[in-house]
């Protein structure tokens, strides 16, 4: 960051690119520059750094190189998931929890589907699930991470559900298929990605949360599934995808996964300590309350409410400070309306006007929670 005396609270909007994955991308900006569809060498060259990228992020969550689709980034690929199933079954219906981000919800808008609640804590309630589930119900997208209160959905939970309905589709004869989705891409840092082990069906990814390149990402997709693609041309992805590769961003975005997940357990335990340190802090001070749940959570997000305050003029004080933090998802910033994830919790319009969500990553350090705590006492909430 330029301003070394500024401290940085809204990793969850974007997080710095680590230099390593730059190094990793700058070859590809320059020198090895060729379309990868071309049939010289050089472009062949190019096309194998592509198939290696591909492959390691298939190591990096237990699937083939074949399952890897890269998009522009977290968006696309959960337009992609949902808009490449729905399309095919008219007569479908789909079900997304009443907290995904906005890319969720605004696909699913486009096809009949239902919203499912969820508690206080923002997890979704198995049972109302189940009882969503129709003889229609094509696909079910389920957010594994929330990024505004960083509640951590049972993703293991709702996929042995998911396959419990299968099995009595089977036997029912009803040959609608069913498919979970999971827009993973607050979680990659922090939390399991196998995809076997969460059982689920397509997973979204995003390079720009990963200490990665913005504008690239990938949509996991289990072999045998068949999505509609929404970019037509040369056929690039698989053919769900086409236009000419993004090379450096599709590279760095190998690298960042693979350094993060080499760092995942390890800083996982760092933020936690200082999540929990916070968290404490600020329970103490007047008016305040923390939002989500206390033990399913991303160990960087801590979203509070201060009653009374108006978040907009708070985190205007926070950056005269030098402190960087958000009122909720960078996406839906511009939006004059409560944010629909803290209302979903339960929270009142007047109170999710007053949340504040602080999100730290890898450059935070506990004298930057200490200067947040002391700012947040000086503007006197």
């Amino acid at each position: 960051m330029a301003d070394q005396s500024a401290v940085y609270l809204d990793y969850a909007a974007a997080t710095p690119m680590d230099k390593r994955v730059l190094d990793a991308m700058l070859p590809y900006m320059t020198g090895d520059f060729y379309n990868p569809s071309a049939l010289y060498l050089r472009s062949k060259q190019v096309h194998s750094a592509i198939d290696s990228a591909r492959a390691m992020v298939a190591r990096g969550i237990g699937a083939r190189p074949s399952e890897i689709t890269f998009t522009s980034g977290g968006t696309e690929s959960n337009n992609l998931a949902i808009s490449g199933v729905m399309h095919q079954y008219p007569g479908g219906t789909m079900l997304i929890s009443a907290i995904e981000h906005d890319s969720v919800r605004q696909m699913a808008k486009q096809y009949e589907h239902k919203e499912i609640a969820v508690d206080n804590k923002g997890i979704v309630s198995l049972p109302k699930l189940r009882s969503a589930i129709t003889d229609t119900t094509v696909l079910v997208s389920i957010m594994y991470a929330n990024n505004e209160i960083g509640t951590v959905q049972p993703i293991r939970e709702i996929a042995a559900l998911i396959q419990n309905v299968r099995k009595q589709r089977q036997q029912a004869g009803n040959s609608m298929p069913l498919y979970l989705h999971t827009d993973a891409c607050q979680a990659t840092n922090y939390l399991d990605t196998q995809v076997a082990r969460l059982g689920v069906d397509m997973m979204s990814l995003n390079g720009g949360k990963i200490y990665g390149p913005k504008q690239i990402g990938a949509l996991y997709v289990r072999a045998g599934i068949v999505l509609q693609p929404q970019i037509f041309g040369g056929g690039q992805e698989h053919g769900l995808r086409s236009g000419t590769e993004n090379v450096p961003g599709i590279v760095g975005f190998a690298k960042a996964l693979q350094i993060a997940q080499s760092m995942r357990a390890e800083e996982a335990k760092r933020l936690s300590a200082l999540q929990k340190y916070c968290m404490s802090q600020l329970s103490a001070m007047k008016h305040v309350r923390i939002n989500g749940s206390q033990v399913h959570r991303l160990p960087n997000n801590i979203s509070f409410t201060v009653a009374g305050s108006d978040n907009e003029r708070v985190v205007m004080e926070l950056d005269e400070r030098g402190i960087m933090c958000a009122t909720g998802s960078a996406c839906s910033a511009s939006k004059d309306e409560p944010s629909h994830v803290l209302c979903a919790i339960g929270l009142t319009d007047a109170d999710a006007r007053s949340t504040i969500r602080v999100t730290m990553g890898r450059q935070t350090t506990q004298k930057d929670i200490d200067r947040l705590l002391g700012a947040l006492e000086e503007i006197a909430l």
